[in-house]
């Protein structure tokens, strides 16, 4: 295992403002990012997360939420909402997702994300999503930009770690399912477990095989 070097991860977390910085270049003071958790799960609600930073704030192994483990992820969780700026959480509930789909849900969840904002942005950088902020706010999408901006980064630690929060919840209420395994998505075990007990009101009803099943 290659051991932990504080001055290789503080070069590597400097060239996740990369994005930021050619932003402030151009005028830009405040930059939020925004990330989601949960689009593809088959439960529960999407939780979308707006997060901005410190201009350059070092946090010792920032990246994006997948990459990292459940106790690196909680513990940058903390330093995160310490740390920035503002951020806000917001959660698109499952009769939403299957009212409007999941893309329009979590557009939807973004913009809440960025308008609960106690200081509002001039510019937001998003992972992957187009999203119109308003006239007063301009925007970037950025392909797997959870991996490659710092302040989306942020934003995914902060959505990943308060759904997660929530799966751990549904599992005491539907043990059966493994959603403090799997998360709602559809592994093996979620997917064995639905065939034999059912859905549960969790699940979104326009998501297969839930769907199939309703018809």
């Amino acid at each position: 295992m290659k051991k932990f070097s504080v001055e290789a991860d503080k070069e590597r977390v400097q060239n996740l403002y990369k994005f930021e910085s050619k932003v402030r270049a151009d005028g830009f003071k405040l930059i939020a990012g925004v990330d989601e958790a949960g689009r593809g799960s088959l439960v529960g609600a999407v939780v979308v997360a707006a997060v901005i930073l410190p201009e350059n704030l070092y946090l010792e192994r920032l990246d994006d939420s997948k990459k990292l483990s459940a106790n690196v992820r909680e513990a940058l969780y903390d330093k995160i909402i310490s740390a920035a700026i503002s951020y806000k959480a917001v959660r698109v509930e499952i009769e939403e997702i299957d009212e409007l789909n999941i893309y329009q849900a979590t557009l939807e969840g973004m913009k809440r994300a960025v308008a609960g904002l106690d200081v509002q942005p001039d510019f937001v950088l998003t992972d992957a999503m187009k999203v119109d902020f308003g006239e007063k706010i301009q925007s970037q999408s950025i392909i797997h930009g959870d991996a490659l901006s710092a302040s989306i980064a942020a934003a995914s630690i902060i959505a990943k770690v308060t759904r997660d929060r929530l799966a751990d919840d549904w599992a005491l209420t539907y043990p059966q399912y493994g959603f403090e395994r799997n998360r709602g998505y559809g592994t093996k075990e979620h997917l064995d477990a639905i065939k034999k007990f059912g859905h549960c009101p969790l699940h979104r009803k326009t998501f297969n095989p839930v769907k199939s099943m309703l018809k």
